[in-house]
């Protein structure tokens, strides 16, 4: 058992916790992961800490939305069969495809969720205060995922510069592609992450080299930092701090396109713009804000409901799945630099490098006018926001079970209120009623488990989507966790342009003055298509 002079006495608001359960939370290892994984980084809520908590005061790195409502309790047995229901059987049935939503905000998605929860805190901190009492990095969208700790504390991921190629930065190392035969796609790429000599991704998070979307997602922001890097260098008045003005404006223009490209579009319309006008009611905090299970566990894991089991990545490869997206990554041990055997194995894989061939096709994947009738094109809209999940996803690789049971399940660990209840705090004025959550396969099983009139909040935020909004957007309960947390993780930001600059608009090139979306994004890093 620790000592009791080693734990931390106080969270940030300065309100005491419980010694006895200070002991128990810090004895608790597996609440820091630091064995780099799939969708594993830092340290991780528990009920007991949660349980603990109170209010909407600052809680430390976790906390509730709704610390006064009661815990769902449901035995894993209902869980999982609610879960084995909960499976897209069609998954080729383009009529429930998602018109409003291009499969690029999927990944766009998992990168924005690395980014608030990544953790840089050093691990002697994690090891001292794994459940971030104390010291914690505070959640925000501040694109920490991408900059690491800036030119001078990770300057492996920045370019060489000034005389003698003797500093780093302001610009991003990219990594280099290989050429192989298939497909034959010829010259010379920069379309990769940056490597080690061990094809280990050297970017400011790990997790974003686990799949090959979310990888080129990742490369897609690295030079978007360049190009603007660029833009600056080359204007009439260059900033004397070239790397700080080029990280403001991406990072503003990010912010500004989570909260009005990525988060309007899966939200009720008009949300957005109201809790920005009138201020947020339920996601509370005085200075520091926090990550709230409700959402983490529950409404931002709507995303798993928009993955697809095929897409169209490029002309070359034009119907793949999960097992090569996530084999063409440095996390799955596929992409081995140095490593790789001479001569190569027969097969696709292992590889020194990312091929050139499967470069991403962006067009296949956001909205960038591509004509009507193009050849052998494609393309790919996320899966519409229901309770129903692709096969791959009851059938994690490397033996990770099935993440429907998987997320329902920590949700009850977390001690998560039932979708009803919480619809009621936020006084829905028309909630789900239990014929409505009986509907098809999915519906009918968590009837019979008894789930429809307490139905877990994870399941209840995807059912209100699906009845209420056609599958194309989230209904209220989930409209309003998720768009109160991204509005609250921007506001909480000092540094942010809601903070920083009163009626600020984007101002980079984009399609429409005024605004700035994911393919304003592409289209000025001027990449959309490398492979033709």
């Amino acid at each position: 058992m620790p000592d009791t002079a080693t734990l931390p006495p106080v969270t940030k608001a300065g309100a005491s916790l419980p010694v006895e359960l200070l002991i128990t939370a810090t004895a608790k290892a597996n609440a820091v992961k630091v064995t780099p994984g799939h969708g594993v980084a830092g340290r991780h809520a528990t009920r007991e800490v949660l349980d603990a908590l109170s209010g909407h005061k600052d809680p430390g790195m976790f906390g509730r939305m709704f610390p006064k409502l009661a815990p769902l309790q449901v035995s894993d047995a209902k869980l999982k069969a609610l879960a084995e229901a909960m499976l897209d059987a069609n998954p080729a049935d383009a009529t429930q495809d998602n018109p409003n939503i291009p499969a690029g905000f999927t990944y766009l998605g998992q990168f924005v969720d690395h980014d608030i929860t990544l953790d840089l805190t050093s691990l002697g901190d994690k090891q001292k205060d794994p459940l971030g009492v104390e010291n914690f990095r505070t959640p925000s969208l501040d694109l920490d995922a991408l900059y690491g700790l800036g030119p001078d504390g990770s300057p492996h991921l920045y370019a060489r510069s000034g005389p003698n190629f003797s500093k780093h930065g302001p610009k991003f190392v990219i990594g280099k592609n290989i050429t192989v035969g298939f497909g034959g796609i010829t010259g010379d790429f920069a379309n990769d992450l940056p490597r080690s000599p061990e094809g280990m991704a050297m970017i400011g998070d790990h997790r974003n080299d686990e799949n090959l979307l979310v990888a080129q997602t990742h490369l897609a922001f690295l030079k978007f930092h360049n190009k603007v890097c660029d833009i600056l260098s080359g204007g009439t008045n260059p900033p004397l701090d070239l790397f700080a003005e080029a990280r403001r404006i991406v990072t503003w223009h990010y912010q500004w396109l989570v909260l009005h490209d990525f988060v309007e579009r899966l939200t009720e319309p008009g949300i957005v713009a109201k809790i920005l006008h009138d201020g947020r009611k339920f996601y509370r905090f005085k200075r520091t804000p926090y990550m709230p299970v409700e959402f983490s566990a529950a409404a931002y894991r709507l995303g798993h409901s928009m993955v697809r089991q095929r897409y169209s990545h490029n002309r070359v490869f034009q119907d793949i799945g999960f097992d090569l997206l996530f084999g063409f990554t440095g996390l799955s041990g596929q992409i081995i630099g140095d490593l790789m055997p001479n001569p190569p194995p027969g097969g696709p894989l292992p590889v020194e490098k990312l091929p050139s061939n499967w470069i991403i096709d962006w067009r296949r994947f956001y909205d960038l006018d591509t004509p009507a009738g193009t050849p052998n094109f494609a393309f790919n809209p996320t899966r519409r926001l229901d309770p129903l999940l692709v096969e791959e996803l009851h059938n994690l690789p490397g033996g990770g079970g099935n993440l429907a049971f998987r997320n329902l399940k920590r949700g009850v660990m977390l001690g998560l209120p039932s979708g009803q209840d919480v619809a009621a705090h936020l006084k829905v004025k028309n909630p789900l009623t239990p014929a409505e959550i009986a509907t098809g396969p999915d519906g009918i099983e968590a009837k019979k488990q008894g789930l429809d009139k307490t139905t877990p909040l994870w399941y209840y935020i995807l059912k209100e989507a699906q009845v209420r909004k056609n599958g194309e957007r989230l209904g209220p309960v989930g409209s309003v966790i998720v768009s109160e947390v991204f509005v609250g993780l921007v506001h909480g930001d000092p540094q942010s342009y809601i903070w920083r600059e009163k009626n600020w608009k984007p101002t980079l090139p984009s399609a429409k003055a005024g605004t700035f979306t994911m393919a304003d994004l592409l289209r000025l890093v001027d990449d959309v298509n490398p492979i033709g």
